[in-house]
């Protein structure tokens, strides 16, 4: 059994974070002992759980229903792996859209090293997109779709 300062070290959480999800409910099965929570195994796989579907972009009223669903059962399967299928999509598009955020990082970090080193940026110009590496060309091509 963990207390709720153990709990916030392991995740990372501020304790009014973990207070927050049990009173929302998130946390329904977590024991009290002189009204102190205790936190076993179960409390922390649910709480991996919860902050997977929270940066996954799900709200709280949705990761509350996730929860429900869990608390009902195997009937709620179903629910649950579209829930998880849905939420990858986002995810997987989130991952893209990053992809392209640090292509275009990597190419400008070039693009000024080499400015840089010429002293001017017109020698870079000239460079674009033919005479650059081959590595810096594809991350040019892939932030300039």
């Amino acid at each position: 059994m963990y207390t709720i300062g153990q709990v916030a070290a392991m995740f990372d959480l501020p304790v009014s974070t973990i207070r927050y999800y049990d009173k929302a409910g998130l946390l329904p099965d977590i024991q009290r002992v002189s009204g102190i929570r205790q936190f076993s195994d179960n409390e922390l796989e649910a709480l991996r759980v919860i902050e997977c579907l929270k940066k996954s972009g799900l709200e709280i009223k949705a990761i509350k229903q996730f929860m429900d669903w869990n608390q009902a059962g195997n009937e709620t399967f179903g629910q649950r792996k579209t829930l998880f299928e849905k939420q990858m999509v986002a995810v997987e598009a989130e991952i893209a859209s990053l992809e392209k955020v640090r292509a275009m990082l990597r190419y400008k970090q070039w693009y000024c090293t080499e400015a840089i080193k010429a002293g001017n940026e017109e020698t870079v110009v000239a460079m674009v997109p033919d005479q650059m590496p081959t590595d810096i060309k594809q991350a040019y091509e892939r932030s300039h779709i």
